[in-house]
C-alpha cells in the first residue's frame, strides 16, 4: 500500500487569512498535475462537530455524504476538488477528547495517568493518519484551525511537529499563511508580524517550509528576500497571496506564485506535467464576463453573517457562471418581513429563495415571502425549512386549513401539516442525531425537478428532524400542490411544485452541498434560469 505524503498548513498573525482556500488551491493545482489528493480539517473547539452552534457563532454547518456535521472549509475543498469528502475529513478537540476519555473508561491505557502528551496528541496524530493510510492518496493536506499561539491550538501544532520528526522533511512539510499588513501612515508593508508568527512556530519546534502571505499590495524583492532571510525558508518559498475579486481565482494565482511547484519540490515529487485548467480558467471567464443579470432575494433569518449561507451563495455563482450571468444575491431579514410591507421588500426580484434554518423566529415573515412569489408568480425556490414553510402557507391560503402548522414551531396545532419524522421522536439528544447525509430521491417524469437533473432518481444530502405529513398529501396535490420527489423507502415527500407557476420547487434536502465548480447544481441551474426568463 502507497504511503501518502503530508503538507499541514497553519495560520499566524490573525484568524480570517483564508486558510481553507488556500488548503483548496494548492490541493486542485495538485490534482490538476495527476496527483490524488485530499483535504482534512482540525477544529480546536471543544463542540465535537459544528451541528450544535448557532450559525452567527461558526457560519453554517457542511454536511457530507455519509452524514457528518463539520466545517464550512469542508464545502470549499469539495467545492475545488469535485470530490468528496467524509466524517475523517473534519475533526474536533471535543471529539479528540472523546474518544481519549471513553478509551480510559474502557481500561484501555492500563492504568496511566492520561495527558495530553501522549495520549491526547497520539489520538490526534492516529486521526491525521486515517486519510492517508488508506491508500486512495498520494498528498494528504491537514488544515489545522485557529492561529499559531492560541491555547487550544497547541496540541494540534504538537502533533504535527511528531508527525514531521517521524515521517521526515521529504514526506511532511508546513505551509504557514499569514499577514503582511499595509501601514499607510509609515507607507509600508510591514514584515514583523510574519516574523513574531514564524518565531512562535519556532519555539513548539516548528520550523514552516512554506510562507504565504496574504497582503493588499505587492511584495517587492526585497520584501520577499528579509522574509526568507529571517523566517529561515528558500526565497522561492515566499508566496504572495494578494487579496481578489472572487476566491476562484486564487488557485491561478498560486499557479502563477509556483505554490505546486514548491511544495512538489520540498516533497520530493516529480512536477509532471502543467496543470490542466482550462475548464477551471473557461468558468472563471464566465464568472468575470456575465451578458446579463438577475436579482435574486435571499430570505433568511441569519442573514447578518453572510457565511450562514455560505454554499448557498457559492451555488449561485456556480450557477449564474453556468447561465452566463451574474447573481445579484440581496439578502432580506425574514423578521423585517410583514403582511403590510411584503410588496416594498420583495418587489422588483427576478427571484426568491426562501432559505434553510431552524426554530420559531422569522417564520411568519418567510411564510408571507412564500405567498408573495406565488402570488405574483415569481420564481421561487424553497430549501428545508423554506420547502416546510412553502407547504404551511399553502395549506393556510389555498387549502382554507388556517391553523395549519409545524409541530416544530407549534408543537400544539391542530393541523401539524409538517411533523416531526417518526425516526426523531424518541431522541433526546440534539448532537448528530438528525436525518443527516445522503438519500434516494424518485423524481416524477416531466416534473421540474426532473427536466433539471435530466434523470429521475437522484441522491442529496439532507439535515433535518421534521417532515411533510403524508396524512395531508393528497389534499395539497387536489389543490395543485404536487409531490414531485419521494423517498423510495419511506415514502417521505422530499419535493413540492406547483406546476401552474412560473417555477415553484421547495425541497426538503440541500441542494447547495452538492454544488461545485465542475458540476453545479441543476436546481440551482434552472432557478437562475427562470428567473433570467421572468
Amino acid at each position: 500500500m502507497k504511503s501518502a505524503k503530508y503538507v499541514f498548513v497553519t495560520g499566524g498573525v490573525t484568524s480570517s487569512l483564508g486558510k481553507g482556500i488556500i488548503a483548496a488551491s494548492l490541493a486542485k493545482l495538485l490534482q490538476a498535475r495527476g496527483y490524488s489528493v485530499t483535504i482534512q480539517k482540525f477544529d480546536p473547539y471543544i463542540n465535537v462537530d459544528p451541528g450544535t452552534l448557532n450559525p452567527y457563532e461558526h457560519g453554517e454547518c457542511y454536511v457530507t455524504e455519509d452524514g457528518a456535521e463539520t466545517d464550512l472549509d469542508l464545502g470549499h475543498y469539495e467545492r475545488f476538488l469535485n470530490e468528496y469528502t467524509s466524517q475523517a475529513n473534519n475533526v474536533t478537540t471535543g471529539r479528540v477528547y472523546q474518544t481519549v476519555i471513553e478509551n480510559e473508561r474502557r481500561g484501555d491505557y492500563l492504568g496511566k495517568t492520561v495527558q495530553v502528551i501522549p495520549h491526547i496528541t497520539d489520538e490526534i496524530k492516529r486521526r491525521m493518519k486515517i486519510l492517508g493510510d488508506s491508500g486512495k492518496y498520494d498528498i494528504v493536506i491537514t488544515e489545522i484551525g485557529g492561529t499559531v499561539g492560541d491555547i487550544e491550538s497547541l496540541p494540534y501544532i504538537e502533533s504535527m511537529r511528531q508527525m514531521i520528526w517521524e515521517y521526515g522533511d521529504d514526506n511532511a512539510i508546513v505551509v504557514h499563511l499569514t499577514l503582511v499588513p499595509y501601514l499607510a501612515a509609515a507607507g509600508e508593508l510591514k514584515t514583523k508580524p510574519t516574523q513574531h508568527s514564524v518565531k512562535n512556530l519556532l519555539e513548539l519546534g516548528v520550523q514552516p517550509d512554506v510562507l504565504v502571505c496574504r497582503t493588499e499590495r505587492h511584495l517587492n524583492p526585497e520584501l520577499r528576500k528579509k522574509m526568507a532571510l529571517f523566517c529561515n525558508v528558500t526565497p522561492n518559498a515566499v508566496i504572495e497571496s494578494i487579496d481578489l475579486r472572487t476566491i476562484y481565482e486564487v488557485p491561478l494565482v498560486m499557479l502563477k506564485e509556483k505554490l505546486d511547484k514548491v511544495v512538489l519540490g520540498k516533497l520530493k515529487l516529480s512536477s509532471r506535467n502543467e496543470p490542466e485548467m482550462d475548464k477551471w480558467r473557461d468558468f472563471l471567464f464566465k464568472l468575470e464576463h456575465p451578458k446579463s443579470e438577475v436579482n435574486i432575494a435571499l430570505v433568511g433569518k441569519y442573514v447578518e453573517l453572510p457565511d450562514a449561507y455560505k454554499s448557498i451563495n457559492e451555488a449561485f455563482i456556480h450557477a449564474g457562471a453556468a447561465n452566463e450571468c451574474k447573481v445579484k444575491v440581496t439578502f432580506v431579514h425574514s423578521e423585517l418581513i410583514t403582511d403590510v410591507n411584503v410588496g416594498n421588500k420583495l418587489s422588483g426580484f427576478d427571484g426568491i429563495l426562501v432559505a434553510p434554518g431552524f426554530g420559531s423566529r422569522g417564520i411568519e415573515g418567510k411564510l408571507e415571502a412564500v405567498k408573495f412569489a406565488r402570488e405574483q408568480n415569481i420564481p421561487f425556490f424553497g430549501i428545508c425549512l423554506g420547502m416546510q414553510c412553502c407547504v404551511i402557507e399553502y395549506a393556510r391560503n389555498v387549502l382554507g386549513i388556517k391553523k395549519a402548522h409545524s409541530s416544530e414551531m407549534d408543537s400544539k396545532t391542530p393541523d401539524p401539516i409538517i411533523d416531526l419524522m417518526e425516526q426523531q421522536k424518541k431522541v433526546s439528544q440534539k448532537g448528530g442525531t438528525m436525518r443527516l447525509g445522503a438519500y434516494a430521491c424518485d423524481l416524477s417524469k416531466g416534473s421540474n425537478a426532473a427536466r433539471a437533473y435530466g434523470k429521475t432518481h437522484i441522491t442529496e444530502r439532507h439535515r433535518h428532524r421534521y417532515e411533510l405529513n403524508n396524512k395531508y398529501k393528497q389534499k395539497l396535490e387536489d389543490a395543485g400542490m404536487v409531490i414531485t420527489g419521494v423517498n423510495p423507502e419511506t415514502g417521505l415527500g422530499e419535493i413540492v411544485e406547483i406546476p401552474s407557476h412560473k417555477w415553484f420547487v421547495g425541497v426538503q434536502f440541500h441542494p447547495e452541498l452538492k454544488s461545485t465548480v465542475a458540476n453545479p447544481h441543476p436546481l440551482f441551474v434552472r432557478f437562475v434560469k427562470a428567473a433570467l426568463d421572468k
